[in-house]
């Protein structure tokens, strides 16, 4: 297991990761349909599990802002 780490962050810090987040997210998005385009399996399931992660920590970010 991965060690947790607390951070303490302003509003609009949160907001500036989550939007870094999803333009980086974007890309693994991107890589992945290029990847299925080349019928290259194995990247279309790294590039879509790396966009997973990044969803999931996206979401986690946001409910600390709601």
């Amino acid at each position: 297991m991965t060690k947790a780490i607390k951070l303490t962050l302003t509003e609009d810090e949160a907001e500036i990761i989550v939007d870094a987040l999803e333009a980086d997210m974007e890309g693994y998005l991107e890589s992945a349909k290029e990847a299925r385009g080349n019928a290259n399996r194995e990247d279309v399931k790294t590039f879509s599990e790396a966009a997973e992660r990044i969803g999931a920590l996206i979401n986690k970010v946001r409910a600390l802002l709601d």
